[in-house]
């Protein structure tokens, strides 16, 4: 574990580091739902590796597909997907390939989280998300925030390294930074908008969740609850969302 990571421990458990995702994902298939009169919505889960979004769909009732380019992530989602009880379909490719991998029109919602930061041209990536959404469908964007970033940095005495994250044009911290790319709110909805999706509200993800010393929820009844609670109302405070460890934001099609 790096620097970094070693400041961040316990606190950021996947209930507490997923809570406003899920939450914001919730009401978008419900309203999805609605619009379209179907319970069950084609989801596709670009880059969704092991399946931590993509298995809890699918427990949803949903159809779910995951595009990854890692055959053992793919390998471990058909595991977890089994041990869950539900079918997930593996698709081994690249964000950037949905338009030659899965039909036109196929998915009421695309994951595209951890994804834009690592791709080789996240515009490009954007547009085949486009092309395998219905009219009216989602597009759920999770992206590391260079704000953040600086803050960890500093927080571990790497001064020039957070000084750096602030000022290059990918938010990156050095020629070590293991990132290619980090992403501010404006930056993030201005990617939606060019690819022709409209962006809704702004949320932060791990605004203190990353900061909490995990000893503080050891032992302590209601702690993780109360952090996930804090972390919701915090999510989209003008403020302290642009701190967060990531952005999240929804557009649609």
């Amino acid at each position: 574990m790096g620097t970094e990571g070693a400041t961040r421990q316990a606190a950021t458990t996947p209930a507490v580091r997923t809570a406003v995702v899920w939450e914001a994902l919730r009401e978008a298939l419900a309203e999805r739902a609605a619009a379209t009169g179907h319970d069950r919505l084609g989801i596709v889960d670009a880059g969704g590796g092991t399946g931590g979004f993509a298995v809890p769909l699918a427990e949803l009732g949903h159809a779910v597909t995951v595009v990854d380019p890692s055959p053992d992530s793919l390998a471990a989602l058909e595991r977890r997907a089994a041990e869950a009880g539900v079918a997930v379909k593996g698709i081994q490719g690249d964000a950037a390939d949905l338009r030659d991998l899965l039909e036109p029109g196929c998915a009421d919602l695309v994951l595209c989280h951890s994804v834009l930061e690592y791709v080789e041209d996240p515009a490009s990536a954007l547009a085949a998300v486009a092309g395998v959404l219905m009219p009216g469908g989602l597009i759920s964007v999770l992206a590391a925030n260079p704000v953040a970033t600086a803050i960890h940095r500093s927080l571990t005495g790497h001064f020039d390294e957070a000084r750096q994250a602030l000022t290059d044009p990918s938010g990156r911290w050095g020629e070590h930074d293991p990132t290619p790319r980090r992403f501010s709110g404006e930056a993030l909805a201005a990617l939606l908008t060019a690819a022709g999706f409209t962006p809704r509200e702004l949320r932060g993800v791990r605004i203190f969740a990353d900061l909490v010393p995990g000893r503080l929820l050891d032992g302590e009844p209601g702690a993780a609850r109360a952090l996930v609670a804090l972390e919701q109302a915090a999510a989209a405070h003008p403020v302290l969302r642009d701190i967060a460890t990531q952005l999240h934001l929804l557009a649609h099609r």
